[in-house]
């Protein structure tokens, strides 16, 4: 039996989405791009890193779904801890509305 980890899991799921391009992150871990620009990255399995704009930024913290960045807490960035595979679905969705954001924009649309 294959055993996958969570941030493969992540990765497998993230691929499957139009544009999208995995590769190594500069500080360790591996990153998602779409249209050139990074809309997140993952630390292993316990830890992704994601950013959003000022005003989506403090609704999520405040909704508690995310964390203020780990190093920069006062940058457009957020920290979403992974504590199980649980938390993969809500981390996906996440990502999925940074992309969503990222591809709407560069389609024209108001992102």
């Amino acid at each position: 039996m294959k055993t996958t980890t969570i941030s493969q899991a992540i990765a497998d799921t993230v691929s499957t989405w139009k544009g999208v391009t995995i590769a190594p992150h500069r500080f360790g871990g591996i990153e998602f791009r779409v249209n050139n620009r990074e809309f997140g990255h993952l630390h292993g399995d316990y830890q992704a890193d994601i950013p959003f704009s000022a005003r989506l930024r403090k609704e999520l913290v405040a909704s508690q779904k995310v964390s203020e960045h780990h190093l920069y807490p006062n940058s457009g960035w957020v920290s979403f801890y992974i504590r199980s595979a649980d938390d993969v679905p809500a981390l996906i969705e996440l990502l999925k509305l940074n992309y969503d954001r990222l591809t709407a924009y560069s389609n024209g649309h108001i992102g």
